[in-house]
C-alpha cells in the first residue's frame, strides 16, 4: 500500500491517527451500548436486530430478513425460532402464494419493539442533551458527512 499521508491529500499523519482513535472508540462506545441493550432486553444480538427490522414494516420474509441482515437464511430461521419461541413473531403464510411465509410481530413482538424504542429514543435524546445547543447542528451534519465519505469507500472496496 501507498503511503497514505502524501502531500495530495494534505492529510496530516496526526489527522490520521487522530480519525483511526476516535472511529475506534467511537466502534467499542457502540459495541458496549449493543451488549448493555442485548442485556436488558434478554435478548441475543442477533434477535435484537432482527426486531428492530420491524419498526417499520407489517410483514417480512426471511429471505428479506436474511438480505437486510447479511447473513444466510438458515441463520435467519434460527433466529426466527428464538423469536417465536419467545412470543415476539409469527409465521404466516401468504394468502396469495401459499409457498411464502410472511413473519410478523406478535402482541408481545409488538410491545417489546415499541420497549426498545424508548429506551434508544431516550439514550439518543440523553446523547444529544450532553452537547452544547449551539453545536447540535454541526455535529449532525458532520455525522451525516462521515457517513456519506464512509459508504462512497465502501462502495469502492465492493
Amino acid at each position: 500500500m501507498n503511503k497514505v499521508t502524501d502531500d495530495t491529500t494534505g492529510i496530516t499523519p496526526h489527522q490520521l491517527e487522530q480519525f483511526q482513535n476516535l472511529i475506534a472508540k467511537l466502534f467499542q462506545c457502540c459495541q458496549e451500548r449493543i451488549q448493555y441493550q442485548c442485556e436488558r432486553f434478554d435478548l441475543p444480538d442477533a434477535e435484537f436486530r432482527c426486531l428492530k427490522l420491524f419498526d417499520q414494516e407489517r410483514y417480512l420474509t426471511a429471505k428479506g430478513i436474511a438480505r437486510k441482515m447479511n447473513v444466510v437464511k438458515s441463520r435467519i430461521t434460527k433466529i426466527i425460532d428464538g423469536l417465536t419461541r419467545k412470543g415476539f413473531v409469527q409465521r404466516i403464510k401468504d394468502p396469495e402464494d401459499s409457498r411464502i411465509t410472511l413473519l410478523s410481530l406478535t402482541p408481545g413482538g409488538q410491545a417489546k419493539l415499541a420497549e426498545i424504542n424508548q429506551f434508544m429514543e431516550e439514550v439518543h435524546l440523553e446523547v444529544l442533551g450532553r452537547m452544547p445547543e449551539s453545536q447540535r447542528t454541526a455535529v449532525l451534519s458532520n455525522l451525516e458527512l462521515l457517513k456519506s465519505a464512509m459508504r462512497s469507500v465502501k462502495e469502492m472496496m465492493i
